[in-house]
């Protein structure tokens, strides 16, 4: 049997000299859907990711903290890790560049380089970003600044080791014409060589006297190897490179499938990283991602403008898989994207409450009423529709792959959306409630319950790179055990799922939230709302209260029986023409049909309600709205901009009144 096909993928080290935010999630969430997604396809996957430990700001933040720098990045790391374990990171590997196994390799790292003059010793005069860790040219600044960051840059003049980068320089641009998906975006490709390489590549300043706290230069103690070796070495020295015999990672995973960065750092991935290689005789990782920043409206997150997303708040608050499905949704890997606290509801009430959530509770109540909660078998395509459900899961596995390969996330999301949203729309488009009336319908009421049953397994298949826990509750609902069911390749044939698989019913996956409550929640938490704020519990579970009526007259019980309410269930509705607000709405009151229009367009989508029990006003006097005839009014509670139908369980019989 041969041995699977690897993938080796990394975060960049991220640096300890304070809290990680929401971007920092961003990168290692995508690096885990990417790791998880690789998984699932058979490959052996090493994801690694770490922390860069060295360098003058964790000096001096150390220093401020009356700690020595050890204890100090010591404390931080601990919650770095607390943090991944809460994201469900699933990474094989943290490595932190004060651990021995990095340390000794990076002094034979440095002894190689130096031994075959790749590096020298000589002065360096320029322009220093302690933040960013950077040295520039005076041609480079930005107005007097840092070109990376905008902070202030100082003037340092000081003894130093250097890199012939410029000696490595044709090379370089000779593997980028060879390898074109070597950095990705294609635009950060030509910023590299517009920017960088085509004015003349400077040899590499690597080594610092100004600072003690660093990897000693190996017989010249005054020198700290600098972070280009130190840091960038971590992808091999996590690995276990430089200790030959002790491991077999690095000859099995070795060149990185992938390096995921900033845009920020893509200079150091895609110019002195490669150029290091090449003088080790290594080769060269096959692609570096440099995505762009999640910002706020504001612009760049900043603790002193109030814009710092902590990633914890939102975990407890609204639950691991709506944060990890918003980063990955929300923004074109690749692109800056902005963070709102509007967006991250809306994304959870329409993408996941209304269309998910709501398919999976239908199905699975429809299961339970029509078949006693048990799976009908597969019996091929019986209603007119079945065949293109079947045609869009298959396409949409494909389109999944697909955007995967190409590390699009967001357009992923979005193909297997358009399967979610499909699938609603097959339950307009058959009507089961109307087939369960005439026993004559049985076998296509049977393949409408397969059919609904079967793409949520396919659904809930290709959410697994993304979502970490509503794919597991899916199957717990559908009936399904982790497993054969389970795999990616079980979706290569519809109608797998056997017949007699028992759902059960549960609470809804995802509860829609009070948008404004949640929205001022987010945006009190990034201003620095107070821990007892941030903690209160969930919106979804127990809203606000609504505020007390003002100025409403009493009314007697004699005119509140005037009022006829009843169960209905809707059959269809569609948009009014020239109305935003308006939907028009076929209800089945049992004894007859009528039209209702309602003005919840802006709440709901039409392809939703088809098969909802709604309580209806039905002896309200017939009206005309925008040309269309409205028979009544359909009820909803609502508060500032939310608007939530009043709904009955399934089981009520249509007409029911409601007293």
């Amino acid at each position: 049997m041969s041995n699977p096909k690897t993938f080796y993928i990394t975060t960049p080290i991220y640096y300890p000299s304070d809290k990680l935010h929401i971007g920092h999630a961003y990168t290692t969430v995508a690096g885990d859907a990417m790791a998880r997604y690789k998984r699932l396809r058979g490959y052996d996957v090493w994801y690694l990711t770490g922390t860069d430990e060295h360098g003058q700001k964790i000096e001096r933040k150390a220093k401020e903290k009356d700690k020595t720098p050890q204890q100090f990045v010591d404390d931080i790391v601990v919650g770095i890790k607390e943090l991944w374990a809460k994201l469900e990171i699933s990474n094989d590997d943290f490595i932190r560049t004060t651990e021995e196994r990095h340390k000794t390799v990076v002094e034979k790292i440095f002894q190689q380089l130096l031994k075959q003059d790749d590096i020298y010793k000589g002065e360096y005069e320029g322009w220093y970003c302690t933040p960013c860790e950077s040295f520039f040219l005076e041609r480079q600044l930005s107005d007097g600044n840092c070109p990376d960051c905008g902070r202030p840059v100082e003037l340092v003049k000081e003894e130093s080791y250097f890199f012939r980068m410029s000696k490595y320089a044709d090379r370089l641009l000779q593997h980028y014409e060879e390898n074109p998906d070597f950095i990705q975006p294609e635009s950060r490709k030509n910023e590299m060589i517009n920017n960088f390489i085509k004015p003349g590549l400077e040899d590499l300043a690597v080594s610092r006297t100004t600072f003690d706290w660093g990897i000693k230069v190996p017989g010249d103690p005054k020198h700290v190897i600098y972070v280009w070796i130190d840091a960038l070495s971590n992808y091999i020295t996590a690995l276990g490179y430089g200790t030959e015999g002790k491991d077999d990672k690095f000859d099995r995973f070795w060149p990185a499938d992938v390096h995921l960065v900033g845009k920020e750092i893509v200079r150091f991935h895609t110019i002195y990283w490669p150029i290091m290689l090449m003088a080790l005789g290594l080769p060269l990782p096959k692609k570096v991602f440099a995505h762009g920043w999640l910002l706020t409206k504001e612009g760049k997150m900043s603790k002193s403008k109030g814009t710092v997303i902590d990633p914890v708040v939102l975990i407890d608050r609204f639950g691991l898989d709506a944060l990890r499905y918003y980063l990955l949704r929300e923004v074109p890997f690749g692109a800056d994207g902005a963070f709102t606290p509007e967006n991250f509801v809306e994304r959870i009430n329409f993408d996941l409450a209304n269309d998910l959530g709501n398919l999976l509770n239908r199905t699975i109540a429809m299961i339970d009423k029509y078949f006693g909660g048990a799976v009908p078998a597969y019996a091929g395509t019986v209603t007119p529709f079945d065949a293109a459900l079947e045609q869009l899961a298959a396409e949409t596995v494909s389109s999944v792959e697909n955007a995967m390969e190409k590390m699009e996330f967001s357009v992923a999301l979005s193909a297997l959306w358009q399967f979610v949203s499909r699938t609603n729309k097959y339950i307009d488009e058959t009507q089961p409630w109307a087939l369960a009336k005439d026993e004559a319908n049985k076998n296509a009421l049977a393949s409408v319950m397969h059919h609904l049953a079967e793409s949520l397994r396919f659904i809930s298949i290709m959410l697994q790179p993304f979502l970490t826990h509503a794919p597991r509750e899916m199957w717990r609902q559908l009936g399904i055990e982790q497993g054969e069911l389970t795999a990616w390749d079980s979706m290569g044939a519809f109608g797998r799922l056997r017949g007699g698989t028992r759902v059960a019913k549960g609470d809804p996956i995802f509860p829609r939230l009070d948008m404004e409550a949640e929205t001022a929640f987010i945006a009190s938490s990034m201003s620095g709302g107070t821990k007892a704020e941030t903690q209160a519990a969930p919106a979804a579970a127990s809203a606000e209260a609504a505020p007390a009526p003002e100025g409403k007259e009493e009314i007697g019980i004699d005119d509140f029986a005037k009022v006829e309410l009843r169960v209905a269930q809707v059959i269809s509705a569609e948009p009014v023409p020239k109305a935003d607000k308006l939907l028009k709405l076929q209800l089945d009151l049992g004894y007859e049909k009528r039209q209702v229009v309602s003005g919840i367009a802006k709440f709901y989508k039409p392809e939703e309600l088809a098969g909802r029990k709604v309580i209806c006003v039905t002896n309200l006097k017939p009206v005309k709205l925008r040309g269309e005839l409205s028979q009544g009014m359909i009820l909803a509670a609502s508060q500032g901009d939310q608007l939530t139908l009043a709904t009955v369980p399934d089981e009520m019989p249509n007409g029911a009144i409601v007293k």
